[in-house]
């Protein structure tokens, strides 16, 4: 029963793209302050993971598919019942940047009308609608939403794809409109743009980048992990519909 109370007591949080990169960050930053996160990955867990918790707490989605995404969310709901139907943080992490067949930049004269409408719905629909469907959840907890935007939101950026680029532009907006939207019910909403990270799948040529940094090096997974761990907390409780640029400096 002790268990059982303390679990109650736990700060949740759901994470698309958590498989990887700055979402396996994120995890890992939550899970060290004792929060339960409920992970989102097209991928089944996987059973090498050590994070305890990991199978149990995990949802495998498609954000692509509408139909599968109407699932998870009531997947969700179903679980946070069982904790008091409240949601502390939902994190809109995951994104797609497609490549042309020759890998080529993808711009906005040769990309396929299907691509431009895969990434919005991933990169853009999804977030939208998990907020909305996880409404009343953020709402009991008065929680917060952090989106995943991207430097390449505010400039043609030499590796991002225009679909993918234009998508993270909108995506910085909805964060506008939702702070709004939201904001009277206790739900913050901020979001991130990182830069250039450090991770297992940066595009070729990107440490020819660094001249143009400040900072003259690659961010960490960790410091974009820590600044959303900052916006889902208290410290930022009077911090809604901000983007915060996690680039060392790359947008001046």
């Amino acid at each position: 029963m002790e268990k059982d109370q303390q679990t109650d007591k736990r700060r949740t949080l759901v994470l698309t793209g958590a498989s990887r990169g700055i979402g396996h960050a994120a995890v890992r930053r939550f899970s060290s302050e004792g929060w339960r996160v409920l992970t989102l990955s097209r991928q089944p867990f996987d059973d090498n993971c050590p994070w305890p918790e990991g199978a149990a707490n995990h949802v495998q989605v498609d954000l692509g598919d509408a139909d599968s995404l109407g699932l998870a969310v009531a997947d969700i709901r179903s679980r946070l019942e069982a904790e008091g139907g409240k949601l502390h943080a939902l994190v809109n992490n995951a994104g797609i940047s497609p490549k042309l067949e020759d890998g080529q930049r993808p711009n906005s004269i040769d990309t396929p009308m299907q691509v431009w409408r895969q990434v919005f719905q991933v990169n853009f629909f999804a977030p939208l609608l998990l907020a909305r469907g996880l409404f009343d959840e953020l709402n009991a907890a008065q929680g917060a939403i952090v989106n995943v935007t991207s430097i390449a939101g505010g400039r043609v950026h030499p590796f991002a794809g225009s679909a993918y680029a234009t998508s993270k532009a909108a995506l910085a907006s909805l964060t506008r409109e939702m702070a709004a939207d939201f904001g009277p019910h206790g739900i913050r909403v901020n979001a991130i743009a990182p830069g250039e990270i450090d991770t297992s799948i940066l595009s070729p040529g990107t440490e020819g980048m660094i001249k143009d940094i400040p900072l003259r090096r690659l961010g960490e997974t960790n410091e974009v992990a820590d600044t959303i761990y900052y916006l889902c907390s208290d410290a930022a409780s009077y911090v809604n519909g901000a983007e915060v640029h996690v680039n060392g400096g790359q947008h001046v």
